[in-house]
């Protein structure tokens, strides 16, 4: 069979991976396909540095419209990212009937229901293994590998410059600011690294798993997030000594009420697998009623981890490309007229466990008024530690595990708790999930 012809959008960390993947693993990836899959035109506005890469081997344009409008490309592959030109040229592709391969987690996030009913309309396939966890196939695993089960519940490590900072935050008992100046200067972070440390990046992701765990459309805006950056040395000390590490998990939950969709520091048992992933790896656990556990593990971002992935999806729509689009897998893993309508929980309606931090004056009565607010507010203690103060020192820290309650009666008994008067400054909370 001839060629399929690719137009790559963007040459760039990922896109120039892409090209050499395809490049150097040719003749393995056309006995997979079965046929051979070229890159046959890139569009990037650095037109120069572009043809350093490839050479004679593709056209090289600064117009990626044209790739998208022209005759010439089955395929389009979008490494641009961001969510304004790559959702015109996404869109734009599939009003010209072509395929798209993207890895752009902000933009299926925000208009990936758009983007899949424009290619449902049309026949053509959108495909976005790249777009979380890197080279690990976890689209794969929920679109196809798990389709048997009914998918209870995701929790995922799925922000490697978040999971680098807390790791070295607990190895190197550093504080938060110090380890965020090391993953810069490593280039594990961005200058302004707000969509990683702030959990955006994370929502992202993880609003699509929950899509595919679930059936359920993309809502990122439902998303609750809570970042990294308030966490101090303290409680990466405090945590270990209670059995517990602290990472920065995507959680999604099918419950009676509803959909829980959230992305918040975790304390996590030490024991379990996911807690023990360190640096900048990646981690999805999820949970089928009939695999039980199953964990994906490996790169979530680089150049050539997340190639893999892009070439993986060029392999299969190139397998697909000839098949009634009837018989495609679906998008979202469900067919798209089976979609749920079920909710998406707002975060005062979820139940977890949690850790409560506070720094006290050293007198009597103190635990008593905070064990008495707590029950007030129908929380329940699992555990408590209590410091002695240091030499001199009138203040105290004391820190209490929660059994499961309310989001909002936590909440309310933290607000009660800070204005006792022994209380100094803010409680400090960290959910906990067993993940059992």
């Amino acid at each position: 069979m001839k060629p399929i012809n690719v137009g790559l959008l963007g040459i760039g960390v990922v896109g120039g991976g892409t090209w050499d993947v395809l490049n150097r693993n040719a003749d393995e990836i056309q006995r997979r396909a079965g046929r051979a899959i070229r890159i046959t035109v890139v569009a990037d506005k650095a037109v120069g540095r572009a043809r350093k890469i490839v050479g004679k081997k593709a056209k090289v344009v600064a117009d990626a419209f044209a790739v998208v409008r022209g005759s010439e490309v089955e395929i389009v592959v979008e490494l641009i990212g961001g969510t304004t030109i790559a959702k015109e040229l996404v869109l734009e592709a599939i009003r010209h009937g072509k395929h798209v391969v993207t890895a752009n987690k902000a933009l299926l996030a925000t208009h990936g229901n758009e983007s899949f009913a424009a290619a449902q309309k049309k026949g053509v396939m959108v495909t976005f293994e790249a777009a979380v966890a890197g080279g690990v196939p976890i689209i794969k695993a929920l679109r196809e590998g798990l389709s048997a089960n009914r998918i209870e519940w995701i929790a995922g490590i799925i922000n490697g410059t978040s999971n680098f900072i807390l790791s070295e935050m607990r190895d190197k008992g550093i504080a938060f600011g110090e380890a965020l100046k090391d993953a810069q200067k490593r280039g594990y972070a961005e200058a302004d690294p707000t969509f990683d440390i702030e959990g955006v990046d994370a929502a992202h992701k993880l609003t699509i798993l929950s899509a595919l765990a679930f059936g359920i459309p993309m809502q990122f805006a439902k998303c609750f997030r809570e970042g990294i950056q308030k966490l101090a040395k303290a409680d990466i000390r405090y945590a270990e000594e209670l059995g517990y590490r602290i990472k920065l998990l995507g959680i999604t939950k099918r419950t009676d009420k509803g959909i829980e969709l959230r992305v918040h520091p975790t304390l996590v048992p030490a024991r379990r697998l996911i807690a023990n992933v360190e640096g900048v790896m990646n981690a999805i656990l999820v949970k089928g009623d009939a695999v039980g556990a199953t964990l994906y593990y490996g790169a979530g971002a680089g150049a050539q981890p997340t190639a893999s992935a892009v070439v993986a999806d060029l392999v299969d729509v190139t397998r697909l490309i000839t098949a009634d689009p009837e018989q495609r897998v679906p998008h979202l893993a469900f067919q798209p007229d089976q979609l749920s309508d079920e909710r998406v929980l707002p975060i005062e309606a979820v139940e977890s466990a949690c850790y409560l931090r506070m720094r006290v004056l050293d007198k009597p009565g103190v635990l008593a008024d905070i064990t008495r607010t707590l029950a007030d507010s129908k929380i329940s203690i699992e555990a408590m530690v209590q410091k002695e103060p240091g030499a001199g020192e009138r203040q105290v820290d004391i820190v209490l595990l929660t059994n499961r309650a309310l989001e909002r009666n936590v909440n309310r008994a933290i607000a009660r708790i800070e204005k006792l008067s022994s209380v100094v400054g803010a409680v400090t909370r960290i959910r906990l999930e067993p993940l059992l």
